[in-house]
């Protein structure tokens, strides 16, 4: 795999003065980036699989009968919370 870093002079400079390598430096920041990256996908296939599991869990839920009718549980919210029809 080739990859082109395109260090700006006087960061290339600064670099230099504070004694590290601009390309490693580069590759650094490009490593980090990654990380950050497949990290972010990893929190995303986690939040789509908890989705998937609630899903499966709801319509477990049904075929086993453990649901209530909803206009049974809206009455309930209304008692609770004091709400009008």
């Amino acid at each position: 795999m080739q990859v082109t870093l395109d260090i700006p002079d006087s960061f290339a400079a600064q670099l230099i003065a504070a004694g590290k390598d601009p390309t490693r430096a580069a590759l650094e920041a490009l490593k980090v980036s990654q990380l950050a990256e497949d990290y972010q996908r990893l929190l995303d296939l986690a939040a789509e699989a908890s989705v998937e599991e609630a899903i499966r869990q709801g319509r477990e839920d049904v075929v086993a009968g453990r649901t209530y009718p909803m206009e049974e549980v809206f009455a309930e919210a209304r008692k609770k919370y004091g709400l009008r029809r």
